[in-house]
């Protein structure tokens, strides 16, 4: 049974990173070498620091040719903290599909996000399938700077893209007996490697109450930094729920399901014990293997207390 686990320190001070020479002549050592293509690279990021693996992803993202995405900022929710560099954030996720590691960039090259088409199905009065293009065109598209909290202890501030879940909810009209909602991502062992892996319940699931779903904050983002979300932050739509940890947050998201019952997912289906259906960030309850007292931010290491469902206790607590 695999389970996720916490690597050594990944972050790198500036004072220990590799000096411009060095590296220049890495990179030309490289194009020398026939391995100045990206693939050949990314084949080598062991042997990279930090800096230079953010380098490679910041031109495999210049690579996705993603479409900007204008937006007016949502005032109501402000960070704590400053936002967290671009490829920091990008260079560091979970993406399960793809990698067991924190590598999730340099194995979704085969990875097709578009077309692509979302079903809502289930306890509903009008079931739809929408192309992402269309639903985002209803869609009243805004930026929100939230807090990202991982189970791991790490976590990362951004300025996600998107909309309010509440408002596709609304659009296909929820029965009265729906209680839960299941959200289900992509099924492509072609594209995605670890899908293979025939002891995981694949495709990855994760569910909310219909109470959870129709919270405020509970958000279906479309883009990150601006953009179009990449490839390794859940292309081209993810779930993001910042009172939870992270693995709620489900990518890629093809169906979302209106049911009568809590619905198994991913995590709370491989390790019960310690990934349960709720997943509220909450430092009194430690994970079994590690503290939840604290976190620490990627790109700079800086630590914080962790708080009651990341902050966000004056939107959520009433729910529990």
């Amino acid at each position: 049974m695999t389970l996720i686990k916490i690597l050594p320190d990944w972050f790198l001070p500036e004072s220990q990173a590799t000096s411009e020479s060095v590296y220049l002549n890495r990179r030309r050592f490289l194009k020398n070498a026939g391995l100045g293509s990206l693939s050949m690279i990314g084949l080598l990021a062991g042997c990279q620091t930090l800096e230079e693996k953010k380098a490679i992803v910041k031109q495999q993202i210049s690579n996705e040719r993603l479409k900007a995405i204008t937006a007016s900022r949502n005032l109501a929710f402000t960070l704590d903290r400053p936002i967290t560099e671009e490829y920091s954030a990008a260079v560091y996720t979970n993406f399960y599909e793809f990698s067991g590691d924190k590598d999730v960039w340099k194995y979704v090259d085969k990875f097709q996000p578009h077309p692509w088409t979302i079903e809502v199905t289930g306890l509903v009065a009008k079931p739809q399938k929408f192309a992402i293009e269309d639903l985002i065109a209803k869609m009243p598209i805004e930026e929100r700077l939230y807090r990202h909290r991982c189970v791991e202890a790490w976590a990362m501030a951004v300025p996600w893209l998107g909309f309010p879940l509440k408002r596709l909810i609304e659009l296909v009209e929820p029965k009265a007996n729906a209680t839960h909602v299941k959200f289900t991502t992509f099924l492509r062992t072609e594209q995605a490697s670890r899908q293979i892996l025939h002891n995981q319940p694949w495709p990855y699931t994760e569910g909310l109450t219909i109470k959870e779903a129709m919270n405020e904050l509970a958000f279906m983002a479309v883009g990150i930094y601006g953009h179009e979300l990449p490839k390794q932050h859940g292309a081209p739509i993810r779930l993001v729920l910042p009172w939870k940890y992270g693995y709620k947050s489900i990518k890629s998201i093809e169906k979302i399901e209106f049911s009568d019952r809590q619905p198994a997912t991913f995590w709370n289906t491989r390790i019960p014990e310690e990934y349960d259906f709720a997943a509220n960030v909450n430092p009194n309850i430690p994970h079994p293997r590690w503290s939840q007292a604290s976190e620490k931010m990627l790109g700079t290491g800086d630590r914080y207390a962790t708080q009651m469902y990341n902050g966000y206790a004056s939107y959520v607590a009433s729910l529990y």
